[in-house]
């Protein structure tokens, strides 16, 4: 499969999958703060908090066509080992972005290969969290849902351009994970904030320094978590 036939049948199945999305769900998405004249415009990095479900890309239905083009033709996705191994699941999310890497759940070579994957017009989106959140609001092995530092390294090799952090209300009313089939007509909530990434790197840098900088962008990325999302 050429490049291009690759990256037709990417965006091909996300605008199939926003369309599912607009027909059988509603939206109820705001903004955080002031928002840019052009919120989608020199975006580099997508930060989704509170993962509740492995259909949570029927999101695609409230954002619009002009950004799922670019996520297919410069979308950067990590996706567990884990999930890639599911037959169905495997193959859907091989194709929900350009460059879909598959990373295993420790510190590891495959995190480093996601990051060599950044190049300087990349679209890179991450679920720091790194596993699903149960129906009792715990982990798969019962621990709280913490955010890993990892997005500490995206941030160094994304030095410039806007972040989105999407706050999921969540997806247990659509899909528990091991459920197998979601449930329809629902609606999904969201919150979204737009900030800049240098202003965002020099402040808690300025607060943290560079050797506890993992640490602080994991704790301001659960405090903002625990605030703004609304489950």
């Amino acid at each position: 499969m050429s490049e291009k036939t690759k990256e037709r049948l990417i965006y091909v199945l996300l605008l199939f999958i926003k369309g599912f999305g607009r027909t059988f769900y509603r939206f109820n998405v705001s903004w955080i703060g002031k928002i840019p004249k052009d919120p989608w415009k020199n975006l580099r990095l997508v930060v989704f908090l509170n993962h509740t479900s492995l259909f949570e890309p029927i999101f695609a239905g409230w954002v619009p066509t002009q950004f799922l083009k670019r996520v297919a033709k410069k979308g950067v996705v990590p996706i567990a080992d884990k999930t890639m191994r599911r037959p169905l699941a495997g193959r859907f999310f091989k194709l929900v972005a350009r460059k879909v890497v598959t990373i295993s759940r420790r510190r590891d070579y495959t995190w480093e290969r996601f990051v060599n994957k950044i190049s300087p017009d990349s679209l890179v989106f991450i679920l720091p969290e790194g596993r699903m959140k149960r129906a009792n609001g715990l982990d798969a092995e019962g621990k709280p849902m913490t955010v890993r530092g990892g997005v500490a390294d995206l941030l160094r090799a994304i030095p410039g351009g806007r972040m989105i952090i999407a706050y999921s209300g969540g997806l247990h009313h659509v899909q528990v994970p091991s459920q197998r089939f979601p449930k329809l007509f629902k609606t999904l909530q969201m919150r979204i904030e737009s900030v800049d990434i240098s202003h965002y790197t020099r402040h808690l840098l300025e607060h943290s320094g560079m050797e506890n900088f993992k640490k602080a962008v994991a704790r301001d990325l659960e405090s903002r978590r625990d605030l703004y999302c609304t489950s």
